[in-house]
């Protein structure tokens, strides 16, 4: 990501059809939002709206819909390589200030994660 570009772009409030995929939005949006305000002082820079908006397509896409694993317990890789190893660096320092920032969505995180059943690997992302 491109530590230079301060330009504040207008994120957009996401719709979805599941209570599930609607919170997985918010969690990234908000952890999105955390990064990029810390590491490139501004709102949304260019580089963090345009990797909010892939993350939007690909939940928009998932198939596993409400029954949707965290992003860690997935079983299908439905990021490009490039676009994981972006969206892991953001969450690995996003992830523990969500704790303070963002406590009910964190809360609602890691349920989700002890909680989800695995899903059919015959499904996978479009």
């Amino acid at each position: 990501m491109n530590a230079t570009a301060t330009t504040i772009m207008p994120t957009t409030i996401r719709k979805f059809a599941n209570r599930r995929l609607a919170r997985e939005w918010k969690t990234v949006s908000a952890m999105l939002h955390i990064y990029c305000r810390d590491k490139h002082a501004g709102n949304l820079c260019r580089d963090c709206h345009e990797l909010m908006s892939y993350v939007n397509l690909r939940l928009d896409r998932c198939r596993f819909g409400e029954e949707k694993p965290t992003c860690a317990k997935c079983p299908v890789h439905c990021y490009q390589r490039d676009r994981r190893e972006q969206i892991r660096v953001v969450m690995r320092y996003s992830g523990p200030k969500m704790i303070w920032k963002h406590p009910i969505l964190s809360l609602w995180h890691l349920f989700d994660g002890w909680f989800r059943r695995p899903v059919d690997l015959k499904l996978g992302c479009k």
